[in-house]
């Protein structure tokens, strides 16, 4: 069998049609949380929070620096044992639709604990469902895995209010991201 090679009046009639349906080239390489990034009052608190925390406070979470490291393209799942499997299906297949979204990109490791952790607690006043968040896989400086990744696995396990969690469809970040199911109010 042989191979068909464009020729270049094909790779021609294909890139005008790509122009045609108003095809544009990828301006850049990274996973897009959805809306806009507004700072409101209460993210811009929640921002000037962590970042002007000077004290470890450590509360309960683990930010110790003894996670199991994970992979950069290792994909991330965790339920409690009696989510239906119905729901934690619809949430692996990117199928619920996730209603507010976090990047941790530039956070140093306890920056990103303690927005994480605020922008769970806001999620769960304003009784929203489905949240993705944003970790990345680079690695730390001063580790051979990827740190925010691994934290965001364990520390999403511990947070009370999250009932199950997984990575996301490539179209929301792939495995650099997170869509996390949260406990309704009252459940």
């Amino acid at each position: 069998m042989t191979r068909h090679l464009p020729t270049d009046d094909d790779i021609n009639a294909f890139r005008q049609a790509l122009e045609a349906a108003g095809v544009r080239r990828i301006t850049t390489n990274q996973a897009d949380p959805g809306k806009p990034k507004r700072l409101s009052d209460a993210n811009e608190a929640r921002r000037r929070a962590a970042v002007e925390s000077s004290t470890l406070q450590t509360s309960g979470r683990t930010s110790d620096g003894r996670v199991e490291a994970v992979r950069p393209s290792e994909y991330l799942e965790f339920s409690v044992p009696d989510l239906p499997w119905r729901t934690f299906s619809q949430l692996k297949r990117g199928q619920t639709a996730w209603q507010a979204g976090l990047d941790l990109h530039g956070y140093t490791l306890e920056e990103a604990r303690l927005e994480l952790e605020s922008f769970l607690r806001d999620a769960a006043a304003q009784g929203l469902r489905c949240v993705l968040v944003v970790h990345g896989k680079a690695w730390g400086t001063t580790a051979d895995f990827p740190v925010l990744k691994s934290h965001t696995n364990a520390w999403l396990r511990e947070w009370p209010g999250v009932l199950a969690f997984c990575s996301a469809t490539d179209i929301d970040g792939g495995t650099g991201a997170v869509y996390i199911l949260l406990r309704k109010r009252g459940q």
